[in-house]
């Protein structure tokens, strides 16, 4: 089975109160490019170009007590300050786990997520 990607999801839908401010959020920390569907949904484009690992749904419910995304990084410390620098807020660590480090941020429709890195 091959290691983790980097910044890489399976499929998944994020609801945001302002599409376009989550495109730009997610594309400034962490690289994302989308297909555009019109004013209520972007699909995040696979990293290879072909296909889609999810979307972004304006309107959608978005934050809660839902599932825990995380995402994989080679460079936590580098992916901490992206996400603070597009508008993210780090909610806890980095700290270490067993195996690694990671840290949860919420984006700005009030998404949280994780991202972790081996160590």
């Amino acid at each position: 089975m091959p290691g983790p990607k980097h910044h890489v999801i399976s499929y998944i839908e994020f609801g945001v109160t302002d599409l376009a401010a989550a495109r730009d959020f997610y594309t400034a920390a962490f690289g994302w490019e989308f297909n555009d569907y019109g004013p209520a949904y972007s699909g995040i484009r696979s990293p290879d170009g072909e296909g889609e690992i999810g979307g972004l749904a304006a309107g959608s419910a978005s934050g809660g007590d839902g599932p825990l995304v995380l995402l994989f990084s080679e460079d936590l410390d580098a992916t901490v300050e992206a996400v603070r620098n597009a508008g993210g807020t780090i909610a806890a660590g980095p700290y270490d786990f067993p195996g690694g480090r990671r840290f949860e941020f919420v984006d700005p429709s009030g998404n949280r997520l994780g991202v972790f890195a081996e160590s």
